[in-house]
């Protein structure tokens, strides 16, 4: 049975993720040494392999954190409307612009992480699964709600929506004069439209 981590040990697994997170937002993802991470937590870099074993772990890791920060700041009730779910995903992007070294460092963990082997899979297949469960939920409320045609099956639009997030993040890191959030509107605007059209021909 393995041991259970010091509680010394796990604080300083919090502190270096937190210090992580803020070289990782404030220099980039390429700013992201082993070296960098380890002199940002006072530690030597076998110091800091000793608590994540590799790079690639606490990289993981460190989206982890993120995504529970994320859930904690922007996920409270369901959208009961197109417009405050498409405002809630504008939200996320523009929070996301403003940290690029963070996005950065999702996508070139994304793209390695497809590998059945990499630190990063597990970590992925998770979030894909978890993202997923929560747009189906979310668009099943909304179609409850008379918001959406029910011809559309809800995961299938949930997968969409997933798609045009991450795929418009990943236009913005070559092209960093793409408008993510006006993007996203004219999406919210073509879920109004179809909107528009079922009631109408009912």
């Amino acid at each position: 049975m393995p041991r259970r981590p010091y509680p010394k040990g796990v604080a300083k697994r919090e502190e270096i993720l937190a210090t992580a997170l803020e070289v990782i937002a404030a220099r980039g993802f390429g700013g992201a040494t082993l070296r960098e991470l380890a002199d940002a937590s006072n530690l030597s870099i076998t110091g800091l392999v000793h608590h994540f074993g590799t790079k690639e772990h606490l990289l993981t890791e460190v989206l982890r954190r993120r995504d529970e920060l994320d859930a904690d700041a922007y996920e409270d009730s369901a959208p009961e409307t197109i417009a405050s779910m498409v405002d809630r995903l504008t939200t996320l992007v523009d929070h996301n612009a403003s940290v690029p070294g963070l996005v950065a460092l999702y996508s070139n963990l994304a793209a390695d992480g497809t590998a059945p082997d990499h630190p990063a899979h597990e970590y992925f297949s998770e979030r894909i699964t978890r993202s997923q469960k929560l747009g189906r939920e979310t668009l099943e409320g909304l179609q409850d709600a008379g918001e959406l045609p029910r011809e559309v099956d809800a995961g299938d639009l949930a997968l969409l929506v997933t798609a045009a997030v991450d795929g418009l993040q990943l236009l913005w890191e070559y092209d960093d004069s793409i408008d993510m959030t006006r993007s996203l509107k004219a999406l919210g605007t073509l879920l109004e439209l179809a909107k528009a059209g079922a009631t109408a021909a009912r």
